[in-house]
């Protein structure tokens, strides 16, 4: 689960982690309110930031929400010590539609302001807290290069990443966090303020089972404190139980919506821009699914693994979600009956067709127990099923029916 930067900083600071002061708003009827409370707190520069669930809003381009052709402004992030300024701000960006270069083209529109106070640094570094799945350690990587996008420098100049793993029963030592220190090049009292910061950033990321953390820019201001300028906090879903909290975070206006859909019935379903749905029982199949889709000529629509336990009522589920995009023109079935039997997972897709009265050709590939059972009943139905051989059989099968119509 994704929050919004507000939101991580509140969280932050519940770590004592420092972070930029600042006010979330949803409405211009919010804004003086918002100013005189920073003011109160000796605050005369301010920011005002879009909120929105993607990167490079800094660099986006604000659209008329009414009129996706009309530029009202450059950049969904302004640095003002006017008021007025700020105000004017708020009132271009709030409601419009904010594009980035993680957005997509069609970008997102912006519900909430994140007003802030301006700070004066002098130093722009690159903090990020990860999960490193090929060695089951979680990863801190500091860069000098803050304020960029860690994928650009990754591309372009690798050697200024820095990396150290933290053993999961020891946790984050001093000498580690000297080191990535060192690794800065922060000195004095900077060197001094980063190690605590660092401590109470990596307690954060694990007390509230984070799967990502980001803090881009990290700033060191003119009298050498580290602030959060930025922060980005992704959560596993698997532990928001234990954090209801955080739950309470949750945006659904930032979540495609067939993505919510899906997740009301346990379906793991990512929207994708091709044309052939996909339905699939377990993760890593319907990722080897999409790939040879994507071999044999085809754009996978989407993934959805359906889970183990594939039954009529998961099958009409999966259908109802697939089909709810208008760009699917064909779907391809792929389970290994396993936990599940395929002659059950055969007569559920047969049922589910016909209630739901799909139109578009279905490709059906069921391997594993019962596997020739659940073939003859594809067969013997009075519905038009590609029953394939293979998983390659399978995808040659879905883009040939796709030319074909």
């Amino acid at each position: 689960m994704k929050i919004h930067e507000y939101q991580a900083k509140e969280t932050l600071k519940k770590f004592s982690v420092p972070v930029q002061d600042g006010i979330a708003i949803k409405s211009m009827l919010e804004f003086d309110d918002a100013i005189s409370k920073l003011q109160q707190r000796g605050i005369n520069q301010f920011v005002v930031k879009s909120q929105i669930h993607a990167g490079g809003r800094g660099k986006g381009i604000i659209y008329d929400v009414r009129n996706r052709d009309v530029v009202v402004l450059e950049g969904g992030v302004k640095f003002t010590t006017s008021t007025e300024k700020a105000a004017e701000y708020a009132e271009k960006i709030l409601g419009n539609v904010l594009v980035t270069h993680q957005s997509g083209p069609e970008g997102k529109i912006v519900k909430t302001l994140f007003i802030t106070e301006g700070l004066d640094y002098k130093k722009e570094l690159y903090l990020g807290i990860l999960l490193d799945r090929a060695v089951s350690k979680n990863v801190i990587m500091v860069s000098t290069e803050g304020g960029v996008e860690i994928e650009k420098v990754a591309a372009e100049t690798p050697e200024k990443i820095i990396k150290e793993w933290i053993e999961p029963g020891v946790g984050l030592q001093a000498y580690q966090a000297r080191k990535l220190a060192f690794a800065l090049g922060l000195e004095g009292n900077a060197f001094k303020s980063f190690i605590p910061f660092l401590k109470s950033l990596y307690k954060a990321y694990e007390a509230t089972d984070a799967s990502m953390l980001e803090i881009n820019p990290l700033v060191i201001t003119n009298d050498d404190k580290v602030v959060a300028l930025d922060a980005k906090m992704n959560f596993d879903d698997n532990a928001l139980y234990r954090h209801p909290e955080i739950l309470e975070y949750r945006d659904l206006d930032e979540e495609d919506s067939l993505e919510i859909e899906a997740s009301k019935f346990n379906l793991n379903y990512i929207k994708l821009d091709g044309n052939v749905g996909c339905m699939v029982n377990g993760a890593g199949l319907a990722m080897g699914t999409m790939d040879i889709i994507k071999l044999a000529g085809g754009e996978p629509a989407n993934f959805l693994d359906v889970g183990g336990g594939a039954n009529k009522e998961t099958v009409a589920n999966g259908f109802k979600i697939i089909l709810s995009d208008p760009n699917v023109k064909a779907i391809l079935i792929n389970i290994f009956g396993g936990i599940v039997r395929c002659d059950r997972v055969a007569q559920g897709v047969i049922d589910a067709a016909k209630e739901m009265a799909v139109k578009v050709p279905i490709v059906v590939r069921l391997e594993g127990t019962n596997a020739k059972e659940a073939a003859e009943l594809l067969d013997q139905s009075d519905l038009h099923f590609e029953v394939a051989k293979s998983l390659q059989d399978a995808a040659q099968k879905v883009t040939a029916v796709l030319r074909v119509n």
